[in-house]
């Protein structure tokens, strides 16, 4: 399907996008940097097919879900604080280093960013991903000229699932419900969509804890940005 299709033959006015699983796949950056902090700890590493699955509630419950070494893992009692801040503090100094090193951008797109901005399309980035983090990763992999904002994990007091960062992206760029788009690879992403009132394109090849992405009700679902051109 064109995104042009999910507008009645327009192409939207707004378009917001997932960063990691979505844009960029993280993973190796994101691997190196757990692995490197459970070392520092004293633990075995997690590999990358584990952090895959736990990649798209933000550094913290990363980390959280590294330290125990399961996606499920229980809220923690307040002894464990202390070892989760030391952890996700050293988890921060390694990712700040090895961010965009091994990083790569998903085929597809570039060519879908260029178009809509061809098309007059305003482009936000909305992550989960903590703020610091998100210009140093698009600059490196040439992709934030594209982006006339970007909103973290930790730019609102609330972060995907919750719609507040997809509704104040969309009203910083001047969109509405009826012209904005949102793009993403995970549960996190298609329930922000569908809380905030907009259409939802998923991903098939990003990070979605493990689980398919194609029952989870997005307008859309593709194997690459490109099909949307």
């Amino acid at each position: 399907m064109s995104l042009s299709g999910l507008f009645n033959a327009r192409w939207p006015g707004v378009a917001l996008f997932d960063l990691d699983g979505t844009l960029v796949d993280s993973a190796p950056d994101l691997t190196a940097a757990v692995d490197q902090m459970l070392a520092h700890l004293g633990r075995s590493p997690a590999g990358i097919d584990r952090v895959r699955q736990w990649v798209g509630h933000g550094s913290p419950i990363l980390v959280r879900r590294a330290l125990a070494g399961n996606i499920d893992w229980e809220p923690p009692r307040s002894k464990d604080d202390a070892l989760f801040n030391d952890a996700l503090n050293i988890f921060y100094h390694c990712y700040g280093q090895i961010n965009g090193q091994h990083a790569k951008v998903y085929e597809g797109v570039e060519s879908c960013l260029y178009r809509l901005k061809e098309h007059g399309c305003r482009l936000a980035v909305v992550t989960n991903k903590p703020e610091q983090f998100i210009a140093p990763l698009l600059k490196r992999l040439h992709l934030d000229h594209h982006f006339d904002i970007q909103i973290g994990g930790d730019t609102l007091p609330q972060k995907k699932p919750h719609p507040s960062p997809l509704i104040h992206a969309m009203e910083e760029l001047g969109g509405t419900r009826g012209t904005t788009v949102m793009v993403g690879d995970s549960d996190a992403d298609v329930s922000a969509a569908q809380a905030a009132g907009i259409p939802c394109v998923a991903v098939r090849y990003g990070y979605n804890f493990g689980k398919p992405i194609d029952a989870l009700g997005a307008d859309a679902v593709v194997d690459s940005l490109a099909e949307l051109l």
